[in-house]
């Protein structure tokens, strides 16, 4: 009987790590998504991947859209006429998972050049990803970043 009791309780805790190295998996891929969306400024991976509720917010340099609809066509979406490029890198995930909740924190980097003024920023910090299941599918329920200049590196002598 015990024999019995550790093969189950071993193989309910593989199943656990393998499940949430899945979910781990999962959420990175929609992060990816979303880096594809905000350099191409498609509005689809959005539109795939956040939930669109009543009271949402995105928070995105420094302003707020309350809507998915308000971050696509007033964010997103304008933002591949007006820069030549952007690149967005997300690194170091610190990613947790409770049940039907979830949380992704990742540092960003951020570059790109506006067309108008040819100026070009360069700039670091972190993004933060709330979602939840629903219907067995994770959804972004609400994103926050946060990034300033990035200070080039000094040379040592």
């Amino acid at each position: 009987m015990n024999k019995l009791a550790i093969a189950l309780l071993s193989f309910l805790s593989f199943s656990t790590l393998l499940h949430a190295a899945n979910d781990d998996a999962i959420l990175i891929s929609i992060i990816n998504d979303i880096k594809y969306g905000w350099e191409n400024g498609d509005g689809v991976p959005f539109r795939k991947h956040y939930l669109d509720f009543d009271g949402a917010k995105y928070i995105e340099s420094g302003g707020q859209n309350d809507s998915l609809e308000d971050l696509v066509v007033n964010h997103v979406e304008p933002e591949k006429d007006s820069l030549e490029f952007l690149t967005l890198d997300f690194s170091a995930y610190d990613i947790h998972v409770e049940n039907q909740f979830a949380w992704v924190v990742a540092d960003t980097r951020v570059k790109g050049k506006v067309k108008s003024s040819g100026k070009e920023f360069d700039k670091s910090g972190f993004q933060t990803f709330l979602f939840k299941q629903i219907n067995n599918t994770w959804k972004v329920i609400h994103t926050h970043s946060s990034s300033r200049d990035t200070k080039p590196d000094k040379h040592k002598h």
